[in-house]
């Protein structure tokens, strides 16, 4: 066995940036993303988690009880992370309401979600980036919002990913795509 410690990789800074569903995709993990994505700005110091949960049925067989087969029941794939930036894209993304540039207001309606948009997570440790384009993702959560002296104003939000037809396999519909450039490999 191998071991090259030039592949642990560390998310040293980022960004998460979103778009209208529809618009273009990012085609490496380096190309520059279409004018329609904003960059929503810092984001606390605990970063993003990406979280892909599953659930499974067992088949017992007949005989002894034995497990034979396991099938997955549910899927899902989230992206959890706090927005500290206020800036209108935060806050219509948090709130998934739109602002009034003329007042800087926004109605408040619990249940608004703000529908899909896509989303682009970039990792980046010095001159490796890893990539991930969602192309259909919602707010399905959203975190408390503490107002403190010394401390900043986050905006915490969880994004599903949904399967989306233009990543199908053979293994069905993605929900996301992900590149790594240190993966690359040139002939």
């Amino acid at each position: 066995m191998t071991l090259v410690s030039d592949n642990v990789r560390v998310a040293v800074t980022g960004a998460v940036s979103v778009a209208a569903t529809g618009s273009t995709a990012p085609t490496t993990a380096e190309s520059a993303l279409a004018a329609a994505f904003h960059d929503l700005g810092y984001v606390s110091e605990d970063g993003v988690t990406e979280t892909r949960d599953r659930s499974s049925d067992s088949i017992k067989a007949w005989q002894n009880a034995d497990i034979v087969r396991e099938t997955i029941t549910e899927a899902s794939l989230t992206y959890k992370l706090v927005l500290i930036e206020t800036k209108k894209d935060t806050v219509e993304l948090f709130y998934g309401s739109a602002v009034t540039p003329a007042d800087g207001s926004l109605i408040v309606v619990p249940a608004n979600t703000g529908g899909r948009k896509a989303y682009v997570l970039d990792v980046i440790d010095g001159d490796d980036f890893i990539r991930t384009w969602i192309p259909q993702g919602e707010i399905i959560e959203v975190g408390e919002q503490v107002y403190a002296n010394g401390e900043p104003i986050g905006y915490e939000v969880t994004i599903r990913a949904y399967p989306d037809s233009s990543l199908t396999t053979s293994d069905g519909l993605g929900s996301a795509k992900k590149w790594y450039s240190s993966l690359v490999v040139t002939p």
